[in-house]
């Protein structure tokens, strides 16, 4: 079912044009940036966007500019994450696991997730309780738990991407808010 719900989500949010990407990633960045969790955030984790995915460039370059603490997730071949801080967008990546750009080794210093003040989150599919379905291998799931429990997750997506509704596993974590070119779902 998951199976299915993930690829059928995945091609809808494929046939969304570049343009048309690139437009609602960049309504989506400027709600993120009026949210008074991103405002509040000294340290914001943020993925680096991937095949068709939220483009995060502008806000990681906006973020370093406004002095935030600005952590990358580097995905490890035993589904764990480890989250780096990165200083310079250009110089501190290399393409890594999964042709996913990630922070080059050795030279970004891993950063304590209890440190982290909000999680931006990919994912294929979310639906208006938060619930996510990502990729299939749990990085993100297993990650939150090491995370304050009192941390901000929102998801970036675009409206194509949200679901009626998602049967969440029992170690599936949900959002506390769902961020989209046409609405910030908060989720209590």
């Amino acid at each position: 079912m998951k199976n299915e719900l993930r690829k059928q989500t995945l091609a809808r949010r494929l046939k969304l044009t570049v343009a048309e990407r690139s437009e609602k990633s960049k309504t989506i960045i400027q709600k993120v940036k009026s949210l008074p969790a991103y405002g509040d955030a000294r340290t914001v984790m943020l993925y680096l966007d991937f095949r068709g995915e939220v483009e995060t460039t502008e806000l990681v370059q906006d973020a370093l500019a406004e002095g935030k603490r600005v952590v990358v997730p580097v995905c490890n071949p035993d589904r764990t994450i480890t989250p780096k801080e990165i200083h310079n967008l250009e110089q501190d990546l290399q393409i890594g696991t999964w042709g996913i750009r990630e922070p080059k080794p050795g030279l970004c210093p891993p950063v304590d997730p209890l440190e982290i003040d909000l999680v931006l989150v990919p994912g294929v599919a979310f639906d208006l309780k938060g619930n996510r379905l990502g990729y299939g291998a749990g990085y993100y799931d297993r990650f939150v738990l090491r995370l304050r429990p009192e941390t901000p997750l929102a998801a970036l997506a675009f409206e194509e991407q949200v679901l009626p509704e998602i049967q969440p596993d029992p170690h599936d974590r949900p959002m506390h808010m769902v961020v989209t070119e046409n609405r910030v779902i908060a989720v209590e």
